[in-house]
Formats: structure tokens, sequence, C-alpha cells
């Protein structure tokens, strides 16, 4: 997947907090993501994030999951 550090990604389930959009912060074989919703950070592998993305925003632009996947 073509995804970027600052790229906003919208997730099937929502955080406990409410909020499904993330940031990225970090990418590599691990992502680190932060919720926009309440701030909070997490770390994980990016096969695992990389399943849960619903969508993508870059530059105030929606992306769907074909466009991110080329």
């Amino acid at each position: 997947m073509n995804i970027l550090v600052g790229d906003i990604l919208t997730m099937k389930k929502p955080h406990p907090c409410g909020s499904a959009q993330w940031q990225v912060l970090r990418i590599g074989a691990d992502f680190r993501l932060r919720c926009l919703g309440c701030g909070h950070e997490v770390m994980g592998a990016r096969s695992k994030f990389e399943k849960q993305i619903k969508a993508l925003v870059r530059e105030g632009k929606t992306l769907s999951l074909e466009d991110i996947r080329k």
C-alpha cells in the first residue's frame, strides 16, 4: 500500500473515544498512528493496520482502497 507520513486513515472500527480517523506518524515494518479524537498513539504491525483501513485522506482528497493499493 502507498501510505505516507501525515496521511489520515479512516479505519473500519472506531477507537473507544468514538473517532475512526488516525494520523500516520511513522511508516516502515510498523506503523505509529495518532487518534484524531483523543490524541492516543499506538504502534503496531503494518500488516495488522493495513487490513483495517477503510479510506485514506491525503492533501484534502479522500482516496478509496483501490487507489491506495496501487
